[in-house]
């Protein structure tokens, strides 16, 4: 069973990073033959990442919810997230040119990805009863006390001291 922590916790993350999200739609589940590649072309990344960390993915989370599939993925740089997409050694590249040349626009998957550069500092989270998860995975799982209490505290606006005492 995963662990849960129960008591108020928060990510650590110095410096730049980048969240990442993508995903995919299945828009005509019975063109299984159409899709089924699309959706098994991110495993093969995430396990290329993984071995590689020199690549720069800090931690990836995949969430399913048919007919949706989404991957959120932290990276220590854009520059690095736009090395990986852009290498044609590597998984992605080749998995790309493959759905453009098979799928491209013609309706049966669709496929989606927003990117976020955050600043050092300009992030914060809270999580109670959680495994770790999210940013926290990435980075560090630290307790959410001290300047940590709040969410202006976190995000360095002042000294966690406007967290009410009850929460």
């Amino acid at each position: 069973m995963t662990k849960l922590f129960p008591a108020r916790m928060t990510a650590r993350l110095d410096g730049d990073f980048v969240v990442f999200l993508i995903g995919m739609r299945v828009n005509k589940w019975w063109k299984f033959w159409k899709w089924g590649p699309v959706a098994t072309a991110m495993p093969r990344m995430l396990t290329e990442l993984a071995e590689r960390p020199e690549l720069g993915l800090l931690h990836a989370r995949t969430v399913f919810g048919f007919p949706n599939l989404l991957v959120i993925q932290y990276w220590r740089s854009f520059e690095q997230l736009h090395a990986y997409a852009s290498d044609r050694s590597l998984a992605h590249l080749p998995a790309w040119r493959d759905f453009n040349r098979k799928i491209a626009s013609n309706g049966d998957v669709g496929i989606w990805h927003e990117t976020y550069l955050v600043k050092d500092g300009a992030h914060e989270s809270v999580y109670n009863n959680m495994p770790i998860w999210g940013l926290a995975a990435a980075g560090a799982h630290v307790p959410a006390e001290g300047s940590l209490r709040s969410a202006k505290g976190r995000l360095r606006q002042t000294d966690g001291a406007d967290q009410p005492a009850n929460v």
